[in-house]
């Protein structure tokens, strides 16, 4: 068996008080990498918009949204996080699950993931949804080898917290938990 040092120093916790600069910073940096140069102003928007409507606000958004927010640590460096908001009485989303990109490829995105769906069997929901975009090749694998179902796909025409818009197609998964 291999051991990972990365992910057994790693912990993941729920979001606290003082996190609110490293999670504002890792969402910004990961969201400029995934911009494409034409859609660089559709990316500074949609940053904008969700750091004003969420990310800024993460205890009292997710609360209002029947979830909660998720951080991976590696001693003080927050190198990961995820949000989950209820869908319905059997389903939550996943939303905002980045890892830094100085932290990628040492299995931290599979121990968010899985904390996700431990979260939600432990407070009784059988699904898992979410969703990512065509501009995010290395998610649509991973979901995919996640054993995550296509249920459907759209073009975001207009902006909002959970997607820049500009035309960029969207997939939306599921997995029963």
């Amino acid at each position: 068996m291999t051991v990972n040092s990365t992910t057994d120093a790693m912990a993941v916790r729920r979001y606290a008080d003082g996190d609110e600069d490293q999670v504002r910073e890792l969402f910004i940096a990961v969201n400029r990498l995934l911009a494409p140069p034409e859609l660089a102003s559709v990316f500074e928007h949609y940053i904008e918009q969700s750091l004003a409507d969420e990310i800024a606000r993460i205890p009292e958004y997710y609360a209002e949204h029947g979830g909660s927010f998720w951080v991976a640590e590696v001693g003080d460096r927050i190198v990961g996080m995820y949000g989950l908001e209820r869908r319905s009485e059997r389903s939550m989303e996943l939303r905002r699950m980045y890892v830094d990109p100085a932290w990628r490829r040492r299995g931290i995105a599979g121990r968010l993931l899985q904390s996700a769906e431990d979260n939600c069997r432990v407070h009784g929901f059988a699904t898992l949804e979410l969703s990512t975009s065509e501009l995010q090749q290395a998610a649509l694998t991973f979901y995919r080898n996640a054993e995550y179902r296509l249920v459907r796909e759209e073009v975001a025409a207009q902006a909002t917290n959970k997607t820049i818009g500009g035309g960029v197609r969207r997939y939306y998964f599921e997995k029963d938990l």
